[in-house]
């Protein structure tokens, strides 16, 4: 079976739409259109449902579609293990996502270093929500993520990467600053938070369900979205938030933010790496974590 006919096929599966897998490919749309039928021609069905907005793949279409990515996934997995690739230095592009704290500092630095180390190998990093991430791996349109907490998907499989304490942070002059404050003087703290989906908040709600509350009874003013929103609304003066603590590490030893510590919560958590199940590894997905761990 043609492999070529296989990716387009799977890839307008994926994004529903034949422009959308045409630009994916880097191929034009009638190319895409050409595979596709040569594909049902050759089985003698129809693989996808053309009529609406969107397209949608057949009864017959979503069992291709199954087997086609255990297919494609092996294919890679060969070239790599026959060596075609040899020793090369590593070029094309490596796309990587991240949620907002390792995504924020960590990742782009060390990602800086290893294209550095790569100089044919262009790097693209996409920052989102642990949610997003996760959602994207496992369409893959991403081939690998770095999130800070391993939500339940089916279509996933989570590694843990690297631990990562995350701290409570306040301006200087503030009363919480260097001090253990108890969980009931939060209430009174102007406590500000991260959206649904962001990996701190998860791991806060599920530190403070542990303890006796919930993340409601602390009477948050605002959700200020995502890592940088609420560090800038701290930055200004206007409350404490709980964040990864390697994104603050400049801001605490420059003082332009400071620390504090809750009595009762352990919040350390892990990083995790995010592949798609069944999903071969590419070189430069390969090089790059193992370049990350001698850096961790």
């Amino acid at each position: 079976m043609d492999t070529r006919q296989l990716a387009a096929f799977c890839a307008v599966v994926e994004r529903r739409s034949f422009s959308q897998a045409a630009e994916r490919l880097g191929v034009t749309q009638p190319a895409v259109s050409l595979q596709v039928r040569a594909l049902e021609k050759r089985l003698g069905t129809q693989l996808l449902d053309r009529s609406g907005r969107r397209v949608e793949p057949t009864e017959a279409g979503l069992r291709l579609y199954r087997g086609a990515q255990r297919l494609l996934a092996l294919e890679k997995q060969l070239v790599a293990e026959v060596g075609l690739e040899g020793d090369e230095e590593l070029a094309g592009t490596f796309e990587i996502g991240a949620s907002t704290g390792p995504g924020g500092i960590v990742l782009s630095q060390l990602l800086c270093e290893f294209g550095v180390q790569h100089p044919e190998l262009h790097v693209t990093l996409w920052v989102f929500d642990t949610q997003t991430i996760v959602e994207r791996v496992a369409e893959r349109e991403l081939e690998l993520g770095v999130v800070g907490a391993a939500r339940r998907h089916r279509g996933v499989v989570f590694e843990p990467f690297f631990r990562d304490p995350v701290v409570l942070v306040c301006p200087p002059g503030h009363p919480f600053a260097g001090k253990s404050v108890s969980i009931d003087e939060l209430r009174g703290g102007d406590l500000i938070v991260m959206q649904e989906g962001a990996g701190v908040r998860q791991l806060l709600e599920d530190e403070l369900r542990t303890a006796g509350t919930r993340l409601r009874d602390l009477d948050v003013r605002f959700e200020l979205g995502l890592q940088e929103s609420v560090l800038s609304a701290v930055r200004a003066g206007h409350g404490v938030t709980f964040i990864s603590r390697r994104s603050v590490a400049a801001d605490l030893e420059a003082g332009t933010l400071a620390e504090a510590s809750v009595e009762g919560l352990e919040l350390e958590r892990d990083v995790f790496l995010v592949r798609a199940g069944g999903r071969a590894e590419t070189r430069a997905a390969r090089a790059f974590v193992d370049f990350a761990r001698t850096r961790l």
